[in-house]
């Protein structure tokens, strides 16, 4: 009676999200010019046509990073922008909103923050993050016109100031820690809203 044959051990295999968290991670230590295909195959303990079996060029990678960074902050404010309700409440959800967006996506929100333009898939990146302060500005100039926020600061400089507290994060906030992403987003949006002063 033949021996059943046993199953062939190996490396376990990697889909293509697999390999662009590595990827992410890589271009945030390494920096995105000075990491590589091989790079990100070595870190997986693969061979380069791994990699290219799920994706075709290390632009892909970036390009899928940093959709994974903006599309839904700006869903969110896109949606912010045309609901019904007060401007002001829509201001605070859309800060609320950004601060769990960057949380679930803390890696990739650090990569987009990186990018300086070198590429054309950075200057879109950089145009997408632009149309974003625009849409918040407006929305923050809607407030003002309502008496909920202050009138005498430029509804840019108020939407970049927004914005900065919550890009803040990327520098000291780590997931598991003591603080959750829920209690943080509410913290964010008292102290932007309501100050500090007791």
């Amino acid at each position: 009676m033949p021996q059943p044959t046993r199953p062939r051990r190996g490396r376990p295999g990697y889909d293509q999200s697999d390999i662009l968290r590595c990827a992410i991670d890589l271009f945030n230590r390494q920096g995105y010019d000075g990491t590589s295909v091989g790079d990100i195959a070595a870190e997986l303990g693969v061979v380069k046509s791994a990699i290219y079996h799920h994706v075709p060029s290390k632009e892909h990678l970036l390009a899928a990073a940093l959709d994974e960074a903006l599309e839904q902050l700006t869903a969110t404010v896109e949606a912010a922008s045309v609901s019904q309700g007060s401007a002001y409440d829509r201001l605070r959800t859309v800060v609320r909103d950004s601060v769990l967006i960057l949380t679930e996506h803390l890696p990739a929100v650090t990569l987009l923050l990186r990018v300086r333009g070198n590429s054309p898939i950075e200057q879109d990146a950089l145009r997408r993050r632009r149309a974003l302060d625009e849409k918040l500005a407006g929305l923050y100039a809607q407030a003002a016109a309502e008496g909920a926020v202050r009138d005498d600061i430029d509804p840019v400089v108020a939407s970049r100031l927004l914005f900065g507290m919550v890009n803040s994060l990327v520098e000291w906030y780590r997931p598991g820690g003591p603080t959750s992403p829920d209690v943080l987003a509410d913290a964010m949006v008292r102290t932007a809203f309501d100050g500090l002063t007791a």
